[in-house]
Formats: structure tokens, sequence, C-alpha cells
């Protein structure tokens, strides 16, 4: 399941840094890899304290964490929906995301130059959210241009999907974004062709200083504000520390650092986890002598979708699904213990799987 977030703001706020920490973000104790497929797109994997507590009963050849890839989009300027700086190009790039990650400075340093001259969060942030609204806008008008004829002449679909562009339209007029606006899964069906930037799912990370990286500041409270009609996670990192904490390889002495600064993790880990939530998405696991492994689903998926994650194979053939919650696992220490215990459950086509079952899937093709 191929997962993209693109890290958006505008230049100098810290976008580069935190992705080049995301580059040497190895997950707990275990040292897992992250490969560069372009100079600005990475393949994070996502910190799960449940895939090293497995890993420690089972004893596999090889642990596969789930991952993420980020992506680092070039800081944005205004006009960049018309072209300005490179603008065209990462609009694309943006387009090509599930999620949006857009780091904003909240910090007062001298020695950092603001493109906008001063440090001010919400403008920032607007900045931003225009030239996606503007692109959006364009894109409505295109398709409006193209459903117009079947919607004139009565077909019904063409006219319910131009009534939720018209409703999208409006909304952006106002200055507003498309995941703001409150739309049925019908609505947002027909607004899937036209790829809007403004309804992709977004997560604020408020770049800070030392002092404010865990009680935040009076920049992080006004951003807070703004956002709050949105329903989008607010997460507070400051990409100095981030950056030192990168530079240390032995896992005690990032835990050392951490404790000293008071935080309980990276805020690296903190971030791939907040993007995994905003994505939507859960994992289930499969224990084996040859590999411990997470797998990245939807929630609400049922067993044999979530088989599919694996290979078509096993959702087209599924017979059913052997699940021990994760709790159980760790306190019984193996299949057949849990079984012996009663804590194995046999599951048919209905299951909903839930963030954190250890499954092994039955299936006959």
């Amino acid at each position: 399941m191929g997962l993209k977030c693109g890290i958006v703001g505008l230049p100098n706020v810290g976008k580069s840094t935190l992705f080049n920490c995301l580059s040497n973000a190895q997950a707990q104790a275990a040292n897992f890899p992250f490969c560069t497929i372009e100079p600005n797109l990475g393949v994070i994997t996502v910190p799960d304290e449940r895939l090293n507590q497995l890993a420690k009963i089972v004893n596999p050849q090889r642990i596969l964490p789930t991952t993420v890839e980020i992506l680092d989009i070039a800081g944005l300027v205004k006009g960049a929906s018309k072209g300005e700086g490179l603008g065209n190009q990462f609009l694309a790039n943006i387009r090509e995301t599930d999620a949006i990650i857009h780091v904003i400075r909240c910090f007062d340093d001298g020695n950092v130059i603001h493109v906008e001259g001063s440090v001010h969060p919400v403008r920032d942030k607007e900045i931003i959210d225009t030239e996606l609204q503007i692109k959006d806008l364009e894109a409505i008008d295109k398709k409006k241009q193209r459903i117009a004829r079947a919607a004139s002449t009565g077909d019904k679909e063409a006219k319910k999907a131009m009534d939720v562009l018209e409703l999208c339209k409006t909304h952006l007029e106002s200055g507003q974004s498309v995941r703001s606006l409150q739309l049925t899964e019908e609505q947002k069906n027909y607004l899937a062709d036209a790829f809007l930037l403004t309804a992709k799912p977004v997560l604020y990370v408020c770049n800070v200083d030392e002092a404010s990286v865990v009680t935040g500041n009076k920049y992080v409270d006004a951003l807070k504000e703004s956002v709050k009609a949105e329903n989008a996670e607010v997460l507070l990192i400051d990409a100095a520390i981030e950056a030192e904490i990168a530079k240390l390889e032995d896992y005690e002495d990032r835990l050392a650092f951490l404790a000293e600064m008071g935080l309980d993790s990276p805020g690296v880990n903190k971030l791939i986890k907040a993007a995994y939530r905003l994505l939507n998405l859960s994992t289930y696991f499969t224990a084996g002598e040859k590999e411990v492994r997470a797998w990245t689903i939807h929630n609400g998926m049922t067993a044999p979708q979530a088989a599919g994650v694996i290979h078509t194979d096993f959702e087209k053939g599924f017979i059913r699904a052997e699940v021990i919650k994760f709790m159980d696992f760790v306190k019984f220490g193996s299949d057949q213990a849990c079984k012996e215990a009663g804590k194995l459950a046999v599951e048919g086509k209905e299951y909903l799987v839930e963030d954190g079952d250890v499954m092994h899937f039955r299936f006959n093709v």
C-alpha cells in the first residue's frame, strides 16, 4: 500500500532540516533503513514499539516495519499558482501525495531570514492556502467545462457533480479549504477526478525553539486558533533538537538526550505516527520464524481486504483468519499458548480488523 505525505511550507521554515532528520529516524532499538528514491523523496519506517516486542518473543530471521513515503516539496512562494518560482512543478508534486505536512515557523531568531520579513504563522499558513486554493479553483472550472453540456441536457450524475463543484467553488472563494467543508462520501466521489489540493488532509507542524517544544508559545496559540475549524492536528517540533538527535547513532544516547530535553520520544517519531493517523491507517501483524512484519491497512477493512494487502490471492481465496490480540500474544508468548488459553479467535469474511491484531490467514486458490 503505497502512501505518500508531502512536506510543504514557505522557504526557510525548516522543511529540509525536518526531512533530513526523518532520514535518520531509526525507529526504537532496531536500525530500520531509510532509502532515497530521488533527492527529495524518502521512504521512512513507521515507529511501532509493538513490532520490537513481537520480535523479542518470536526471534524471527528478519523484522519488516511498515513504511510511508515523504516528499520534500521545495518552498512555495506567493504566485506559485501562477508559476512563480517553480510553482507549477511543486504544486504538481503536492497533487501526487495522500496528505500534506505543513511546516510553519513559530520561533524568533534574527539570524534566520524570514522570506516575508517577519514571523507571522497565521499569515504564512494563509499564503500557502491561497496558492493551493487558486489552483483548486482552476481545477474546478476545468471540470465544470467538461461536464457542463451533460448537466444542461439533464444528466442526473453530471447535475449532482455540478452542484458539488459550485459548493466547493463558493467555499474556496471565501478563503476556505475544501477539507473544512462537510461533504458526504457521495459528494467526495464527484470530486475525486478533480484532484483538489485543499481536500487533502493536513498536519500542521510548528517549528519552535527549545523553550517552546513542550508547552508551545504565542505563535503556536495563534495558529491553533486559526485552524480549529479544520479539525487538524497541530504538532510541535524543534528542528534544531531533532537535528541533534539524528546525529546520535547510539539508541541509549538518544534516550538520555531526550530525557535531558524533557521529551519522551523524538519529534520525528511523533510526526510519522501523526501522519499515519492522518491517513486513517492502522497496523496488523504477522509473526513467524521467518519474519515479524507490520502491514498497513485502512481503518474499517475486513479480514479478506486485509489479507489482500499481503497478496491478492489471499483475498480471492480467503477461508478464515486466525486472530490473536497483541496484548494476549505478549502475555502468553506463542500461537499455541494463546490457543490453549482460548485467546485465538477464528474469524470469517465479515470480521473488521483491529489495530494491533496478530493474524494468520487460511486461503485456497
